[in-house]
């Protein structure tokens, strides 16, 4: 069964404004491959987060972990599953 995780990305003290581009083009293609819901910066400059769909936390990682931001130390990745209970 698939279900939602959600991916907090901190900025690293190594972060470098390089992976962004890469990063986007890593999140455009889990959209064209229906494995992204949705995803965004944090307004503070710090982060961001997005959502993915998996059958597995082992799964959500597997894909994330792949992340330009992440494979080049610029942020820290973090993945929780995610159960929304209430939605607009």
């Amino acid at each position: 069964m698939t279900r939602k995780y959600l991916v907090m990305v901190m900025r690293t003290p190594q972060f470098d404004e390089a992976v962004i581009e890469p990063h986007r083009r890593f999140l455009a293609d889990l959209l064209e491959r229906g494995q992204l819901c949705e995803s965004g910066r944090f307004t503070d400059g710090t982060g961001g987060a997005y959502v993915v769909f998996a059958d597995s936390l082992a799964a959500a990682e597997e894909i994330v972990f792949q992340d330009p931001v992440h494979t080049t130390g610029s942020s820290e990745l973090t993945v929780h599953e995610w159960e929304i209970t209430v939605s607009g």
